[in-house]
């Protein structure tokens, strides 16, 4: 009836691949939200760890979950799978490794359940650093956003926090299952282009802990590059970092040479403060409280992180584009 509040049912969906000590915290995580979800389907990828035996101990002590193993399944194929086994025409979906707040479904679910309701496609939830150590602190900072620099019109929102129609993902054609990485993202546009109607929820948050080493983050950037590449992706941005290390890296190296050049020790400095000022806001707004070691420790790591991540997408993604046009593969 118009005017009235629906009563929806909502199924979250997950993938998982050997994540014993993560699948837990996020199981736990769903069963005590304000708006608990009607089930929860989860699909594991062969996992080689506990995973699955996490998973099955908090289905026999009643959590309302439906566990799928396909071994070998990709995130994409996974999040398909999940969605067709699905019971509700409303799925919500997250990732192992996150820990929504209570709020998170609630919030998820409310723009579907309003007034008008029916003719919402999409809801786009957030998510926020949730850092354990001083690397992950300068990690955050350096690549996740804040709400306020999000642009509702535009988002793309990832699949850690995101919920949707079914019927909608129908029209979109799925996740897809030919991309291993950027999925999400490439979901996302064929949303767009099938006219979905999208809303932003920044309160349904989950906290995200960023990468714990060096290696795994220089890795999960090479395989996002890597992805843009494959989906064809975002050409105008990658070659703006191309075009800004090859003229930046020179004019640092000459400032570093030839030092008595005010002008140039200017420019540098200059472009330098462009380059990291939005992390160094982001590292002051997370940190407003605390201003201790590790807010400092962060501060002079910021640009270490920031260029490690920009080395590995400039890696990756020519071996994305290499994929693409030896196999003829185009995002659609």
């Amino acid at each position: 009836m118009s005017g009235s509040k629906l009563t929806i049912g909502v199924s979250v969906i997950a993938t998982v691949l050997n994540e014993e000590a993560s699948v837990g915290v996020l199981l736990e995580s769903l069963i005590e939200q304000t708006r608990p979800p009607d089930e929860i389907v989860v699909v594991d990828g062969g996992s080689q760890d506990e995973t699955v035996e996490v998973i099955e101990r908090w289905r026999r002590a009643g959590a309302p979950i439906r566990l799928v193993v396909m071994p070998g399944a990709n995130i994409a194929t996974g999040r398909n799978r999940a969605i067709a086994a699905a019971s509700h025409e409303i799925i919500a979906a997250t990732d192992a490794g996150v820990r929504p707040t209570r709020n998170w479904l609630a919030e998820l679910v409310a723009p579907f359940e309003r007034p008008g309701g029916e003719a919402v496609d999409v809801v786009s939830g957030f998510f926020v650093s949730a850092p354990g150590s001083v690397f992950e602190l300068a990690l955050g900072a350096t690549t996740l956003p804040l709400v306020d620099e999000i642009d509702p019109a535009r988002f793309l929102p990832s699949s850690r926090s995101v919920a949707f129609r079914k019927a909608a993902w129908a029209r979109a054609g799925g996740y897809p299952e030919w991309l291993d990485y950027c999925e999400d993202l490439v979901f996302d546009l064929g949303l767009r282009q099938a006219r979905a109607r999208f809303v932003f929820a920044p309160k349904a948050v989950v906290g995200f802990r960023p990468r714990t080493s060096w290696r795994s983050f220089f890795l999960q950037y090479y395989r996002y590059a890597r992805g843009d590449g494959k989906a064809n992706l975002w050409l105008k941005r990658h070659a703006i970092r191309y075009a800004s290390y090859c003229l930046f890296g020179p004019l640092a190296l000459l400032a570093g040479i030839w030092y008595k050049s005010a002008w140039l020790a200017l420019f540098v400095a200059v472009a330098g403060g462009v380059y990291l000022a939005r992390p160094y806001r982001r590292l002051l707004a997370q940190t407003q409280v605390r201003r201790d070691r590790a807010f400092w420790a962060a501060l002079a790591l910021v640009p270490v992180t920031r260029v490690v991540g920009d080395i590995a997408k400039m890696v990756g993604y020519p071996v994305g584009v290499y994929w693409r046009l030896r196999d003829g593969r185009r995002a659609t």
